[in-house]
């Protein structure tokens, strides 16, 4: 482990000290989805996050179980009173063992079990959400290396190009044909495309540390980013699919039932409880004969009744307490309603304007290559300047540039809107990816040290207890319609 943590910092520094890749990879974005999926430390601590919280359901069943306690204990008292039928030594031992079993308890343990189970499943939508940021990190980082090694392999072609360009312009100069001033902007251009191509190396050695830290490896030979699957085609359905898969959209839910079941868990305080209890043990005057206790035990058995009638208003705070985060779970539930419009609205209008920036790059990098080619053919009959070259030049390799960060551009934003959308999953993107199952843990501990009687002993608590009302049904209720319909009008179109 420590070697492997070794190598992956050495792949980082030197991707981003040479922006050379050491060993190279030819890999394709499914390939950097599958590791990054099986290796990234921000979603391999969710999922542990996630298996600790699933504990949380051993726990609240545990209520419905017995308690087995051993007690021994042993004392030794020294008596300094005077008088002929006083024993100055007195000591003595006992060792029992008790037994406890909650019968009913108002539905305190019912609920516990209901809001436990809820919390697990925000859980597993707080793991979607991760696992969701973690491969738009990946699709991001994958983008930004095609889009800067394609930028730095401008950079180099135009250096190129002006390397010549001065040197025709230096042999122009020195037959008499054009001016030293020529010779100074071929310079000065040359000079500023060094810095570009400076800057550009930079750039793609930040983008290659940056997919090297998410992903587990540094880039080598990308292949062309692939179509993303299931990208809408219309704003509307898009919007529609996110109110429903958003996975904070879904945990906000999630939360509103647990903040409902610890409400009525907290009505149930109010309510009596029943409990079993039995003890076996015995005890003995002389510590020397701690043995002997055997012979003087004793069984009990008994039930006890715990009626409450007075708390100092403990209980009926706890209650307000609970109905005010539960209000407070309602009103987050169209938070994130809202962040989801805003964010299912952000990531489409990206699409749509990068969409439209590429089209028009497309255009402008053909107008733009016909155009400097015939520029160089009217400045070798001298009807263009040196400096109408250059310019033409500048302005070729600009929109080349720009189709570049369009074309990024485009593709980082579909992801986006998937991740809103709820739908960049790992399997969603690769469905030969072996999915991690965070319910395969839950069902593997939750009847940890489950008895047979379980489930009779749930049912009874559950009787009489106070039942789970709903704050509103905040979830299931339609986005506000007029906000909606306000969204949907003025969203971008194809």
């Amino acid at each position: 482990m420590l070697n492997r943590s070794r190598a992956l910092t050495s792949v980082a520094v030197i991707a981003m000290v040479t922006g050379v890749s050491a060993p190279a990879w030819a890999e394709t974005l499914q390939e950097a989805i599958a590791l990054a999926y099986r290796t990234n430390p921000s979603l391999l601590a969710q999922r542990a996050n996630q298996r600790a919280l699933d504990e949380s359901i051993v726990q609240a069943r545990a209520g419905l179980r017995p308690t087995l306690d051993l007690t021994v204990s042993g004392s030794y008292t020294r008596d300094y009173s005077d008088g002929p039928l006083v024993d100055p030594d007195n000591d003595s031992a006992a060792a029992s063992v008790g037994v406890s079993q909650n019968l009913w308890t108002g539905g305190r343990i019912g609920h516990s079990i209901t809001a436990a189970d809820a919390q697990i499943l925000s859980g597993r939508e707080g793991l979607r959400e991760t696992e969701q940021s973690v491969l738009a990190l990946v699709i991001q980082s994958y983008a930004d290396v095609i889009r800067d090694g394609e930028i730095l392999r401008i950079r180099e072609a135009n250096l190129g190009v002006l390397r010549r360009q001065l040197d025709e312009s230096t042999a122009r100069f020195e037959v008499g044909e054009i001016t030293r001033t020529d010779v100074a902007q071929s310079e000065a251009r040359l000079a500023q495309s060094e810095a570009d191509l400076a800057n550009a190396r930079a750039q793609l050695s930040v983008s290659r540390a940056a997919y090297a830290a998410v992903v587990g490896q540094s880039p080598g030979d990308l292949a062309p980013m692939p179509v993303l699957p299931g990208v809408p085609s219309d704003f509307d359905s898009a919007l529609d699919v996110a109110l429903i898969d958003n996975p904070s959209i879904r945990a906000a839910g999630y939360d509103l039932q647990a903040a409902e079941a610890n409400v009525a868990a907290a009505k149930a305080e109010y309510l009596p409880s029943l409990r079993a209890t039995a003890s076996y043990g015995g005890a003995n005057n002389d510590f020397d004969r701690f043995g002997d206790i055997a012979d003087n035990t004793r069984l009990t058995a008994g039930a006890t009744l715990s009626v409450p009638l007075f708390t100092g208003g403990l209980n009926s705070s706890r209650v307000a307490q609970a109905l005010e985060r539960a209000n407070a779970a309602q009103i987050a539930v169209e938070g994130e309603r809202r962040n989801t419009l805003q964010s299912v609205s952000s990531a489409y209008a990206q699409s749509i304007s990068a969409r439209s920036t590429l089209q028009a790059g497309q255009e402008a990098v053909r107008a733009a290559t016909v155009a400097a080619e015939g520029v160089r053919q009217e400045a070798q009959v001298g009807l263009r300047t040196t400096l109408d070259v250059l310019n033409q030049e500048l302005e070729l390799r600009n929109a080349e540039v720009t189709l570049a960060s369009a074309r990024r551009n485009e593709y980082v934003a579909q992801a986006n809107l998937l991740a809103a959308m709820g739908k960049l999953e790992g399997p969603d993107l690769d469905p030969t990816l072996e999915a991690y199952d965070p319910a395969a843990n839950y069902n593997r501990v939750r009847n940890r040290g489950g008895l047979p009687w379980d489930g009779v002993l749930e049912t009874i608590d559950r009787v009489a207890a106070p039942p789970i009302v709903p704050a509103a049904d905040a979830e299931d209720a339609p986005l506000d319609a007029q906000l909606k319909s306000e969204i949907v009008r003025t969203a971008p179109r194809d």
